[in-house]
């Protein structure tokens, strides 16, 4: 799990606690197309940003 609070890819349940979602709802939208994602070996990362432009997120106002 990433530590950092700006880390550049997210897994889903670290995307899900930045943007205040349930960890299902992260998966859906994978599942649905609307969050992109890469895949790093076995694991699924979400790119922060994406995930944020999604979401309509201002990264210039998150604090965490």
């Amino acid at each position: 799990m990433n530590t950092s609070p700006k880390s550049l890819a997210l897994t889903m349940k670290e995307a899900a606690k930045l943007v205040g979602v349930d960890y299902r709802t992260i998966k859906q939208g994978i599942q649905a197309g609307t969050i992109p994602t890469v895949q790093l070996g076995a694991r699924v990362m979400i790119p922060r940003a994406e995930l944020l432009r999604v979401f309509g997120i201002d990264a210039n106002r998150l604090t965490a």
